[in-house]
C-alpha cells in the first residue's frame, strides 16, 4: 500500500508537471569567462589569480512554468580554485523550475524549487549583506547559492518572497529568507529582507544569527544613479550548552553571540547613452564599503584592515561580449588590487 502510494504522487507530480510544460520555448544557453587578478603586493607571481571557464546549459520558458539548468566547467590543468576554495571541474551550478500562477488584478504567484543565486551588487564587489560572508568583498564571485523552495507573490509595484533553504540532506540546517522587492513608476528600487538560521535549532542546539538588510536604487538623471545597501548582523546572546552532542557551530567564526555588524556601502553609477563616452564605456561605478572594526572579522590583534574599502568598476558592452576591470583596495585602502573579466555570449 505504501509503495501505491508513493507511485501515485509521482504520477500525479508527473501529470502535473506535463500540465504546466505545455506550449513552451526551450533555448541553449551558455558564455565562455576569463578572469585574472593582480594584486599590487604580490611580487611572486605574474598573476595573483586567473581562471577561464565555460557555463553551459538550457533554459525553458512557459506561461505556466520556467525551468533552468546550467552547469559550469573549468579547464583540465587550472582555473577551479577561486578565493581559496577549490570547485569541481563540472559543478551543477543552477537549476530550478518555477510554477506560476496568474490571479488576475495584478497578482501572480509562483513556487520555485531547485538551486539559484541571489546577488544585490553592482559593481559585483560589495554588497548582498543579507547572504555573504563578511570576511569576503566578493569579486565577481556572487556565490550566494541556495538549495531551496521558495514561495513569490507579485502584487502591483511589489514582489514578496519567502523561502525556506537547506545545507544538508537531512534538512537538518537551514534558514528562513524573505525578501521584498519594490520597483516603483519613477526611478527607485528598495529591497528589504531578512534571513535566519531558523532550522538548525529544530534538531540541533545553536545559535541564531539574524540578518537584516535594506538597499535602494535611484535614478537622478538617466545617465546617473546612485545606490547603497545597509545591514544589520546579529548573534543571539543566550547561555547555550556548546558541549552537547548536537551542538552546531555558527555559520561564520565571527558571528559570536551578543555581536553586532552593521556594515553598509554607496555607490554611483554613470551610464552615458551617447556621444563619444558611450562609446568609451556602458558603465563606469564607484563605490565604499565601511565595516566597523573590521580587524575583529579576522580575528588579527593588530590592526591589518582598514574599515573602508573602495572599489572603481567600468564596464563595456561589445556586441555579445563584455570587458569589466576593476581597481580595489584589499586589506588597507593603500593596498591596489586589479581584476579584469572577458564575458563572450555564444547562445
Amino acid at each position: 500500500m505504501k509503495h501505491l502510494k508513493i507511485a501515485a504522487a509521482l504520477l500525479t507530480m508527473g501529470l502535473a508537471t506535463s500540465a504546466f510544460a505545455i506550449d513552451g520555448e526551450f533555448g541553449l544557453k551558455g558564455n565562455v569567462q576569463t578572469q585574472v587578478t593582480k594584486s599590487i603586493a604580490d611580487e611572486d607571481h605574474n598573476f595573483s589569480s586567473g581562471w577561464i571557464r565555460a557555463n553551459v546549459g538550457g533554459q525553458y520558458k512557459s506561461e505556466n512554468l520556467d525551468g533552468l539548468i546550467m552547469l559550469r566547467i573549468f579547464a583540465p590543468e587550472f582555473g577551479n580554485k577561486i578565493d581559496g576554495k577549490m570547485y569541481d571541474k563540472i559543478l551543477a551550478d543552477l537549476y530550478w523550475v518555477n510554477y506560476k500562477w496568474d490571479l488576475g488584478d495584478s497578482d501572480k504567484l509562483n513556487l520555485k524549487i531547485g538551486r539559484w543565486k541571489t546577488d544585490w551588487s553592482q559593481s559585483t564587489h560589495f554588497g548582498t549583506y543579507v547572504d555573504k560572508d563578511l570576511t569576503k568583498r566578493g569579486l565577481w564571485m556572487r556565490d550566494y547559492s541556495h538549495n531551496a523552495l521558495e514561495l513569490g507573490w507579485n502584487h502591483g509595484l511589489s514582489n514578496l518572497t519567502a523561502m525556506l533553504a537547506t545545507q544538508d540532506g537531512n534538512a537538518n540546517r537551514g534558514y528562513l529568507r524573505v525578501e521584498e522587492d519594490m520597483k516603483f513608476t519613477f526611478p527607485l528600487e528598495v529591497k528589504v529582507a531578512y534571513r535566519g538560521n531558523l532550522i538548525d535549532v529544530l534538531q540541533n542546539t545553536a545559535y541564531v544569527t539574524h540578518r537584516v538588510a535594506a538597499y535602494a536604487s535611484y535614478n537622478v538623471l538617466p545617465m546617473f544613479r546612485v545606490y547603497g545597501e545597509y545591514a544589520c548582523v546579529y548573534t543571539q546572546d543566550d547561555d547555550l550548552n556548546t558541549d552537547a552532542s548536537n551542538y552546531i557551530t555558527p555559520e561564520t567564526k565571527y558571528y559570536l553571540p551578543g555581536i553586532y555588524f552593521q556594515p553598509f556601502y554607496l555607490g554611483v553609477d554613470f551610464a552615458p547613452k551617447s556621444g563619444i563616452l558611450s562609446t568609451l564605456m556602458s558603465n563606469l561605478m564607484v563605490e565604499w564599503e565601511y565595516i566597523n572594526k573590521r580587524d575583529n572579522l579576522y580575528a588579527v590583534t593588530e590592526h591589518t584592515y582598514d574599515d573602508w574599502a573602495w572599489t572603481v568598476a567600468w564596464n563595456k558592452k561589445i556586441g555579445s561580449s563584455r570587458l569589466q576591470f576593476s581597481v580595489y583596495s584589499e586589506n588597507e585602502m593603500s593596498d591596489v588590487g586589479l581584476a579584469f573579466r572577458l564575458t563572450s555570449t555564444i547562445k
